[in-house]
């Protein structure tokens, strides 16, 4: 089995990010800064370089404003 890092379905919830950041209009660097982080880790998630625990996950849809479940939902359609 290979690591979910290389799969498509984490290659989708990276691009199901990005369109949720981009449909909010927010950058890189204001989802970074409401996270504390800096603007690389958002990079690097959404690049598929980074994995998400389940609370990061949550904590970066929050700061987007999108519904974690409801993205679950779409990554599995």
């Amino acid at each position: 089995m290979a690591k979910s890092i290389y799969t498509k379905r984490h290659q989708k919830l990276c691009d199901l990010l990005v369109e949720a950041r981009n449909e909010a209009v927010l950058t890189q660097q204001e989802i970074a800064d409401q996270l504390g982080k800096p603007q690389s880790y958002v990079a690097k998630v959404e690049g598929g370089e980074r994995r998400l625990d389940v609370i990061e996950f949550w904590e970066l849809c929050e700061a987007i404003g999108v519904s974690p479940p409801q993205l679950i939902n779409s990554l599995f359609k």
